[in-house]
């Protein structure tokens, strides 16, 4: 499964990774920092209960009790400035040999001061941080994992029901985005599956509509036709009698046409198989049907595929690079492999990017014929199990590449 890197899938993943990251940094953060208040408040407040009991113990004794000193010069300006005027304060002071918790209060002009060891704290907020850390990773790890695999079971349900979507684009009527995703959960993919299964579901109908159409039409068309040629036979020799022959034959050709269409739109056709050399089958064909054609075999391997159907191709091929292709038209067997190459304009731009089209002419400057050879051979060639492709050789020409399966349909 080839996965690219700005798919759905990762960038997805990525999104909830860094969410989640954000957010157990927001919460450690926090953490942190309400830890680190709590602290500072609880030191302050034992502190300053500590300073009092100092201060009463030193109005009845004069001494100073608790390790506290008296007019201690290591008390930091900061205290010193907030006690003056009988005031009683706490400081957390930052020094190179440690963190200390100090306490003072003014008393008959004297500054009783105390200080404690704030390390114990530090040291507790560093363990708090690396547990914080730990965590945090481990909730992006985790939640990076369960994105992963829930972005996973979407974007997989996303990329069947895209290829059930491909099969109904190249012609599959009978696929269906629900049997490949199934209904559950319903959630925006299976509404999408819906969706495009309603699309297809019409479209079918319509297909359907309209190749019952067509065929009704070309039988309904086959019997007056018929009484057409039979009558224009009959007519006197003369130029117009010819002109309604030929204009008949036409028609005729058409309704034909028409009705394999109709045979082969319906997906019903079978091959009949027989093995044959396919440079000599193609040699005797071409020289029937385009004798000025340049026919060269690189190599002959023997071939099992419907010679009928292969016929209609080859000749279909041939018949369209004649028409509407300029000399010389060169006929390669490679193999498996047939190529007809002629050196007109070339295909147009509309039949190389969505392949021949009923009743759409197939070269760029083509004013006349109904289209169907195309679409007959490319049909054909379904049936045979082969591929046909159309290309346009440099400097000019149209090539039509035809490959035979190695077994066949």
């Amino acid at each position: 499964m080839k996965l690219l890197p700005a798919s759905l899938r990762w960038r997805l993943s990525a999104a909830i990774a860094v969410v989640s990251a954000l957010v157990a940094v927001a919460l450690s953060l926090l953490v942190r920092t309400e830890f680190s208040q709590t602290q500072l408040a609880d030191a302050r407040q034992l502190q300053d209960e500590r300073i009092q009991l100092v201060v009463r113990d030193y109005a009845l004794t004069g001494q100073a009790a608790l390790g506290s000193e008296l007019n201690s010069s290591a008390v930091p300006p900061e205290l010193l400035s907030a006690v003056r005027g009988g005031q009683r304060a706490t400081y957390l002071e930052r020094a190179p040999n440690g963190s200390w918790i100090w306490a003072a209060a003014e008393t008959d002009g004297k500054v009783l001061s105390l200080r404690s060891p704030y390390s114990d704290r530090d040291d507790a907020l560093s363990r708090l941080d690396q547990v914080l850390l730990i965590g945090s990773v481990g909730v992006v790890v985790l939640s990076s994992v369960v994105g992963v695999l829930l972005v996973s079971r979407l974007s997989r349900r996303l990329r069947l029901a895209a290829g059930a979507a491909r099969r109904v684009a190249d012609g599959d009527m009978t696929a269906r985005v629900r049997d490949v995703i199934r209904d559950r959960p319903r959630d925006e993919a299976a509404e999408l599956a819906q969706a495009i299964d309603g699309m297809a579901d019409a479209l079918q109908e319509r297909l359907v509509a309209e190749q019952r159409v067509t065929a009704d039409i070309a039988h309904e068309l086959r019997t007056p036709v018929t009484g057409l040629v039979t009558a224009a036979e009959l007519l006197p020799p003369s130029r117009p009698a010819e002109l309604v022959r030929d204009r008949v034959r036409v028609l005729r050709v058409l309704v034909e046409d028409i009705l394999e269409v109709a045979r082969l739109d319906t997906a019903a056709e079978r091959a009949e198989l027989a093995e044959l050399q396919l440079g000599e089958f193609v040699r005797r064909r071409v020289a029937g049907v385009a004798p000025d054609a340049q026919v060269s075999v690189l190599s002959e391997v023997p071939v099992r595929t419907d010679p009928r159907r292969l016929e209609r191709v080859l000749v279909n091929l041939l018949v369209n690079a004649g028409k509407h292709g300029k000399p010389p038209i060169e006929v390669e067997v490679d193999g498996l492999t047939l190529r007809i190459r002629d050196h007109g304009p070339g295909f147009s731009d509309e039949l190389l990017r969505d392949g021949p089209s009923r009743f759409r002419t197939g070269s760029s400057d083509r004013s006349s014929g109904h289209g169907l050879g195309l679409t007959i051979a490319v049909a054909q060639v379904k049936v045979l199990g082969g591929t046909l492709t159309f290309t346009n050789p440099e400097p000019q020409g149209a090539l039509a590449t035809l490959v035979l399966p190695d077994s066949p349909v």
